[in-house]
């Protein structure tokens, strides 16, 4: 921890504007922002965001010496006389949360909340890139509960594997392009709890690698930019 530490401060106090500013959005433990803290990173993790103020994740940034903060829909629902209207203020106001840490890229590790476009285009128009992790293969088990659904389609026989994937994040859910793909064998016998705890160990070593390889895309694309 003190490695990163120090490691973040020097990032921060560099001369060099290139340092790739990474920003996290968390909902729960915070597992997987703890293997991009622990990762040796070409970027540096500026800020956390949870929609959750009980999020044990932001305690594991605090630790990090990483600035926190939280947005939570609750006073949305509130203030607007529709879920649809709370959830379009919501969704403007995390834009500009977001852009206001002025990160390159947002990775959402374990982030509970659909992003609409009210989130996504204004990122968009200002160069961020934003990434998800998804506990299932592309097409397949989109949405909420992946894992639990994996399982049961496994005692039906209609799956043999599952997996995990980084993908960008587009309005339609975990239907953005794959940055990663990682498959996992399913077991007889496993229940799904055991089978969570595998995919786990995956989620961890993939969101390092899906954030290394988008911070190299980013870096070779701006290179391009640059020569042309």
């Amino acid at each position: 921890m003190a490695s990163y530490l120090l490691g973040r401060l020097l990032s921060l106090t560099t001369d060099s504007p290139s340092t790739p500013r990474i920003l996290v959005l968390i909902s729960g433990s915070g597992t997987n922002l703890q293997a991009l803290i622990d990762a040796p990173l070409p970027g540096v993790i500026v800020h956390v965001l949870s929609n959750r103020k009980s999020a044990y994740g932001l305690e594991r940034a605090k630790k990090a010496g990483i600035p926190t903060s939280c947005h939570n829909l609750l006073p949305y629902k509130s203030q607007h006389e529709t879920a649809e209207a709370a959830r379009a203020a919501y969704d403007a106001d995390l834009a500009q949360m977001i852009l206001a840490q002025k990160p390159d890229l947002v990775v959402c590790a374990g982030w509970m909340h659909i992003l609409s476009l009210n989130a996504l285009d204004p990122l968009e128009k200002a160069g961020v890139d934003i990434i998800n992790l998804h506990p299932a293969l592309p097409g397949q088990f989109n949405g909420k509960d992946a894992i639990a659904r994996a399982w049961r389609a496994f005692q039906d026989g209609e799956i043999e594997e599952t997996g995990v994937m980084i993908h960008h994040v587009i309005s339609a859910v975990d239907q953005g392009e794959p940055v990663l793909i990682r498959k996992v064998a399913m077991r007889a016998g496993e229940s799904v709890e055991e089978l969570e705890a595998r995919i786990h160990e995956v989620e961890h070593a993939a969101i390092v690698e899906g954030t290394k390889t988008v911070l190299e895309q980013r870096a070779e694309r701006l290179r391009q930019q640059q020569k042309a």
